[in-house]
């Protein structure tokens, strides 16, 4: 078995105890879906198209490695987010990067969490993140111009 099929194979574990389902749910599933009775004997292809099956079914997919996920925000906030996410992408940075800025500026580890608790229409904690986001972006233009 090669590492992309035992990855694979790992991955559809996963997804069967998240789904919830017994043995023989799952031997339906694969059979109906690759007309084998066990995954190690499917190909890649199979085992993808398995795993598709799985987030139809309500798996939920992974956040590509190293970039993290997009925070999930009250509807005033969104727009905030976007222009942070905007530039973490043009630096190629990752959520986490935002999130090390929250941490030290309010101590509080994830986006999410940075609202008033008196007033939860306030965004001045998420808007800080953001103007921070955009100095550092301002002082690298500068420092690429001079190079």
């Amino acid at each position: 078995m090669t590492p992309v099929t035992t990855s694979l194979i790992r991955a559809i574990k996963t997804g069967q105890s998240r789904l919830g389902w017994d043995n023989a749910t799952y031997k339906s599933v694969l059979l109906r879906l690759t007309g084998k009775d066990s995954s190690t004997k499917c190909s890649i292809r199979e085992l993808k198209d398995v795993i598709e099956y799985m987030h139809s079914q309500g798996f939920p997919r992974q956040a590509p490695k190293g970039k993290g996920r997009r925070p999930n925000v009250a509807e005033q906030r969104k727009a905030i987010v976007a222009k942070i996410e905007a530039l973490l992408a043009e630096d190629g940075l990752s959520w986490a990067y935002a999130e090390g800025i929250a941490l030290q500026m309010w101590n509080e580890s994830l986006l999410e969490w940075l609202n008033n608790k008196d007033d939860p229409r306030d965004n001045k904690k998420i808007h800080a993140v953001m103007v921070a986001m955009v100095k550092r972006a301002r002082k690298k233009k500068k420092q690429d111009k001079q190079k």
